[in-house]
């Protein structure tokens, strides 16, 4: 099939809600086929795919772990059985964690990794040789703004800050090691963002203070990240790789 014919694959992990979901609205239209993946909440998920199809998208869902050993090569597998290839990845599942020094050991360290870091690892090892056949072709990963602004209403998230940071490492080295092949490489690290029935890591008085604390007197909403993603997928951003977009409402200048 003729690559300028068939539609644009889009891999999105975390699709159940929030930005992943998020993502996939955006992204949905009659030239896109979306591979959507969740761990848990299998029924939100589908009423998002659902959502998508009604906007022309071709979309298939598909339940995986991403901490077990062969979630990389379920989803790859996939996007290429269900829909012929893969053009791009948007590495959005996540967890975040405010455990302070001493509440947390090396177990939930290595847990943290496992949950933020190796899952990108291991999507983009495997999905690597497709994507070179792609003239499309796009890795997003999102990040988080606690890698940077440490201590934002005395709240600290020590296990997400070293997870996404080491994502953000292993991403910059794909990047350069990626641009000759004509794939890019960029992340978004959103600040404060709204998530359906609330954020698991912060409670509703610490969300009221992250919004009054942000300059623009708000916290994101996840179609504030997915505009985001959404560039960096587009045929404009195909000269721009290595990147971290902040999208955090003037957080990071405080």
């Amino acid at each position: 099939m003729n690559q300028s014919a068939k539609k644009r694959v889009i891999l999105i992990t975390g699709t159940a809600s929030g930005i992943g979901a998020a993502c996939a609205r955006t992204l949905a239209a009659p030239d896109t086929a979306l591979v959507l993946t969740t761990r848990s909440n299998e029924e939100s998920m589908e009423k998002v795919a659902d959502e998508c199809r009604q906007k022309g998208a071709s979309a298939s869902t598909i339940r995986v772990d991403l901490t077990s050993e062969d979630a990389a090569e379920t989803l790859v597998n996939h996007a290429l059985d269900t829909h012929g290839g893969l053009d791009q990845i948007v590495s959005n599942a996540g967890k975040g964690d405010k455990r302070r020094f001493g509440e947390f050991d090396r177990a939930d360290l290595h847990q943290a990794f496992e949950l933020n870091t190796v899952p990108f690892l291991e999507l983009v090892n495997r999905a690597t040789p497709h994507l070179e056949k792609s003239t499309q072709a796009r890795i997003v990963f999102i990040s988080s703004f606690v890698t940077y602004n440490i201590g934002v209403n005395d709240t600290i998230f020590p296990l997400t800050a070293a997870s996404k940071a080491a994502t953000e490492g292993l991403a910059g080295t794909l990047a350069y090691q990626l641009a000759s092949k004509g794939i890019t490489v960029n992340g978004v690290a959103p600040g404060y963002t709204r998530k359906e029935g609330g954020h698991a890591a912060i409670s509703p008085e610490a969300w009221k203070a992250a919004a009054k604390a942000t300059p623009s007197g708000r916290i994101a909403e996840p179609a504030d990240i997915a505009a985001a993603v959404a560039f960096f997928l587009s045929e404009g951003a195909s000269h721009v790789t290595g990147q971290i977009l902040r999208v955090d409402g003037g957080l990071s200048l405080v």
